[in-house]
């Protein structure tokens, strides 16, 4: 992550920066979950990483955007992960995404008319041991100025029995 760290962040109207705290790869996006969702959804989640197994993660080439709006980092190597989680947790919140999986990192995202293009192509490279799997909760912000931030649940290491 230092490599994410160490990249230039310009001040832009409208472009707001992700604190490196609030780094993720999302694996499965299961939407609003109500409490007893929430609790099946973890034992899910924990039933997974136990089968799971831990792998690379692969940072780049190059920073990319989704749109105007989001400007990211990709990240490979975590698709037999993402299809473990998929087929474990499928009943559970939103459906799995269709398609393949395409892991990222959002860096940074543009609420204003500006554009990210001369952010998008920079290159980046990077690896990590990726050894557990969190299920992360994202809390609304209280003022609409104030970005969503997520907090982690619950952890669970990868090929491990909870």
């Amino acid at each position: 992550m230092r490599t994410l760290a160490g990249l230039e962040r310009p001040e832009r109207p409208g472009l707001r920066w992700a604190p490196p705290a609030q780094w993720h790869v999302t694996l499965r996006f299961f939407g609003e979950t109500d409490v007893d969702q929430g609790v099946a959804l973890g034992q899910r989640v924990a039933d997974a990483a136990v089968v799971g197994e831990p792998a690379v993660a692969e940072l780049g080439p190059a920073l990319a955007a989704f749109g105007r709006k989001i400007l990211h980092a990709p990240v490979s190597g975590l698709e037999a992960l993402a299809a473990t989680l998929d087929r474990a947790t499928g009943e559970v919140g939103e459906p799995p995404r269709p398609g393949p999986f395409a892991g990222h990192i959002t860096l940074a995202r543009n609420r204003g008319r500006g554009r990210l293009d001369e952010l998008v192509g920079a290159p980046v490279a990077g690896s990590w041991k990726v050894d557990e799997v969190c299920l992360v909760a994202s809390v609304a912000a209280r003022a609409s100025r104030v970005p969503n931030r997520h907090e982690v649940v619950a952890t669970f290491a990868l090929g491990t029995p909870a």
